[in-house]
């Protein structure tokens, strides 16, 4: 078991991660995720936000190796997670947790309340019968259910009730870390809300941190702490969420925030209508992926590909992967 040194509050790291497929004519690599790093500190929550498509769900997955990259690495708690076997990621998936996007197709339809929350406490065989059934208890009373739900289904509930089924079974085993893959894009906007106070009052309470994950900027702008964006795969910008409400530098972000009314430091921003549709994945353009629709591109960016700068070596907690901004590295396309 290989284990990294690493900062005392870093609980998650991964650097160079990617995921590729075999495109659809055999031949061809569909780069799903390509080249990301991140890190996530304790109690911290991280945004990650992009276009559908963009390779976020696919990252989700990754970082808690429901997927296997095609490289990189990724250390939990200094402890490097690529170098773990069957029982040990098992062991160690007690303080990885994830709350899924539709909160009806991730519950088992013919198990009760009670059975979906046990069952990772099943799994791992905490306590007795007695015990599970009494913490499922708490949990429901946790998300505002109440015990009384414990003996129904999942279609006897609304989708903002089933979200809160869900997030109990995620908290269930009392993780350090809990992904959120989308958890409120498919509620009515007055329950949304409600799922995000209840987010934040978990975390205050059982000292989680979280990575939430969405296409809804102004979301992101309320519950995060830091905000990662996503453009084809790949980290194109990272900031603290204040800073890149205030003032986002790569041009895909700009967009992004124009598109959002009313939207922190930009609402008085005109709308940025951006060129054409998203590159196919299969046939990325050379250089920047974001060149062909960027109002901004300069010559180099259809052959060079701009790389993030690393934060933690300069003196700004503010990265942009963009030829706009002297600060990233560059990568020959050839390379």
């Amino acid at each position: 078991m290989t284990r990294a040194t690493t900062a005392p509050d870093l609980l998650l790291e991964a650097e160079g991660l990617a995921k590729h497929y075999r495109a659809r004519d055999g031949r061809g690599v569909v780069k799903a995720v390509d080249g990301v790093s991140l890190t996530l500190r304790a109690g911290e929550v991280l945004g990650i936000v992009g276009e559908s498509g963009c390779g976020k769900s696919t990252l989700a997955r990754l970082l808690l190796r429901l997927i296997e990259p095609t490289a990189g690495t990724i250390r939990f708690a200094g402890e490097d997670l690529m170098g773990l076997g069957a029982a040990q990621l098992r062991a160690r998936r007690r303080d990885m947790q994830m709350v899924f996007q539709d909160p009806y197709a991730s519950l088992d339809p013919r198990m009760t309340v009670a059975e979906i929350i046990a069952e990772p406490l099943d799994i791992h065989a905490i306590g007795t019968r007695k015990d599970r059934l009494a913490k499922v208890e708490t949990l429901l009373d946790m998300v505002g259910l109440g015990a009384k739900a414990a003996h129904l289904y999942p279609h006897e509930f609304s989708g903002g009730q089933r979200q809160r089924i869900g997030i109990a079974r995620a908290i269930a085993l009392e993780p350090k870390l809990v992904i959120l893959d989308e958890p409120v894009s498919a509620l009515d906007v007055s329950i949304q809300a409600q799922i995000l106070n209840l987010l934040a009052e978990l975390k205050a309470r059982l000292k989680l941190s979280y990575i939430f994950i969405s296409h809804d900027l102004s979301v992101v702008e309320h519950i995060s702490d830091r905000v990662v964006v996503m453009y084809l795969g790949r980290v194109v910008e990272t900031a603290p969420v204040a800073d890149l409400f205030a003032s986002p530098k790569h041009p895909y972000t700009e967009a992004l925030m124009s598109a959002v009314p009313g939207l922190g430091a930009k609402q008085s921003l005109a709308r940025i209508v951006l060129k054409g549709d998203p590159p196919n994945p299969e046939q990325p353009p050379p250089g920047c992926p974001f060149h062909p629709r960027c109002r901004h591109a300069l010559e180099r960016c259809a052959t060079v590909l701009p790389i993030l700068g690393d934060p933690a070596a300069s003196r700004s907690p503010h990265a942009v992967a963009c030829h706009l901004h002297g600060a990233s590295r560059q990568l020959s396309a050839a390379t």
